[in-house]
């Protein structure tokens, strides 16, 4: 406002110098001492009464967290080139389908199906798959997820299963530690009661109580 102000009286002393007539010199010469006196308020004016400009940028919201209904429980079946994911769900929208297609894993969501949103995910498939032929087929009341896999044959599950309980060559040949594998994964995977008793077992076969450790339990 300083800067509009000081180039007013600048414009105006111009015109006061080549101004003839005695009223238009008297009409400058009056707003000038106006704009004068603005003009030292304004300099003299603390900080905190000078208007701060107000912004007219556009205000970003943040989007609220999206909430998700997993969807567990499909049926699937397979041919030598692809796997199908039968999921029973009315009213989704093609274009209200985001995917996320990736060679061990999928991510398909589901927005707006009857006021709420859905997804099926599995983070480890049992093989590979090829992502940029995979995709989700929609009908009024089921959705098809198409896997296409990257090397033909059949998958023993959909989902990738590390299998604890098969033992190595080695072990095969010695029945015993077979019973040990066994031991130790019922112990990680049990419940307080569980371990007891194995732990129990165990001690008694170091100590030659029993030479069966799974005795008592099995």
């Amino acid at each position: 406002m300083a800067d509009e102000v000081a180039l007013d009286l600048e414009e105006l002393r111009q015109l006061q110098s080549i101004a003839k007539r005695p009223r238009v010199v008297s009409l400058i010469s009056s707003e000038i001492q106006n704009l004068e006196k603005l003009s030292k308020e304004a300099a003299s004016a603390p900080a905190s009464q000078i208007p701060t400009p107000i912004s007219t940028a556009p205000k970003v919201l943040s989007s609220p967290a999206v909430n998700y209904v997993t969807l567990g429980s499909f049926s699937w079946d397979q041919d030598d080139d692809k796997v199908k994911i039968y999921i029973s769900l009315e009213g989704v929208e093609q274009e209200k389908i985001e995917t996320e297609f990736k060679p061990i894993s999928f991510d398909v969501k589901f927005y707006d199906v009857q006021g709420k949103n859905y997804r099926c995910a599995i983070p480890k498939l049992n093989k590979e798959i090829v992502p940029e032929k995979c995709k989700v087929v929609v009908k009024p009341t089921r959705v098809t997820i198409i896997l296409f896999k990257a090397s033909k044959g059949n998958w023993l599950d959909l989902q990738f299963k590390d299998d604890k309980l098969k033992p190595n060559l080695e072990k095969e040949r010695d029945p015993m530690a077979g019973i040990m594998d066994l031991m130790k994964n019922m112990y990680e995977e049990g419940d307080e009661e569980m371990k007891r008793t194995i732990a129990k077992a165990w001690t008694d076969a170091r100590s030659g109580k029993t030479a069966d450790p799974l005795k008592g339990y099995r």
